[in-house]
């Protein structure tokens, strides 16, 4: 492996599991600044703000500043403000991440544009037929990431990227998505730590929008056993991850090997 200069993470399922830190996260972390690798928290977590986050991660013994994090939420934004401007916006998501969604005009009805965050008690099914109806109606169908589910302490639970692909296939539609898989928010996210694709690392848990998504900008990809992580995953995906690691504690050991 050639030299790492940049490294991009997950939160959840590589760094937390339902907020508590997976063993090793916080060393990992500490290992990180005090090498001067510089790194950013690349997540498709939108239930909270970054503020939010940066503090519940802090509770969980993570040192983390909000402006480390890059959120779907944050990239949504940033889609909406370039592709979409003065357009009124519905968004379904579980949880309020309107901090985030600053300068976006965010309305209850007659929407323009309709977001998909993730999933929730929210997602019933009164509130999927709507937006069907308005994606139906002529609303652009706006996605902030395709994950499909994450790890919880209680299980897996699916996410908003299995709604985005339902709304898809009903209405006939192609969605626009703005978090992860999409290229646009790994290069961006490189662009932040002022390195270059090939030598900067993406670590998850999700072996398709972490780490194949990553390979495809021409990042290197490591898949951790943590979090959503299966066995099978690896049997059934696509491609490969460039390495396979058994959670965020042995991280350092692969970037400056002994």
């Amino acid at each position: 492996m050639g030299r790492i200069d940049g490294v991009l993470l997950d939160i959840d399922g590589t760094l937390v599991v339902s907020w508590e830190a997976i063993p090793g996260a916080a060393d990992t972390l500490a290992w990180l600044r005090a090498e001067d690798v510089p790194f950013r928290l690349i997540t498709n977590t939108t239930s909270r703000a970054r503020s939010a986050m940066a503090r519940q991660l802090q509770d969980a013994g993570l040192h983390v500043e909000p402006e480390e994090i890059i959120s779907a939420v944050v990239g949504t934004a940033s889609y909406l403000r370039v592709h979409h401007p003065g357009a009124r916006v519905f968004v379904l998501n579980d949880g309020d991440a309107s901090e985030d969604l600053d300068g976006v005009d965010l309305v209850e009805e007659d929407a323009d544009v309709v977001v998909i965050g993730g999933g929730g008690d929210l997602f019933s099914y009164e509130a999927m037929n709507r937006i069907f109806r308005m994606v139906t109606g002529g609303a652009t169908l706006v996605g902030m990431h395709r994950s499909m589910y994450w790890q919880t302490t209680e299980g897996l639970k699916l996410d908003g990227g299995s709604y985005l692909a339902a709304l898809e296939a009903a209405a006939g539609v192609a969605a626009a998505v703005c978090g992860k898989p999409a290229p646009a928010f790994f290069e961006g996210a490189v662009r932040m730590i002022g390195t270059e694709a090939p030598r900067t690392m993406m670590v998850g848990d999700d072996i398709v929008n972490d780490v194949l998504a990553a390979q495809a900008v021409g990042l290197s990809g490591a898949l951790v056993r943590t979090g959503k992580f299966r066995p099978e995953d690896l049997e059934r995906g696509s491609g490969r991850p460039d390495h396979v690691i058994g959670s965020i504690a042995d991280l350092p050991s692969l970037l400056r090997p002994a």
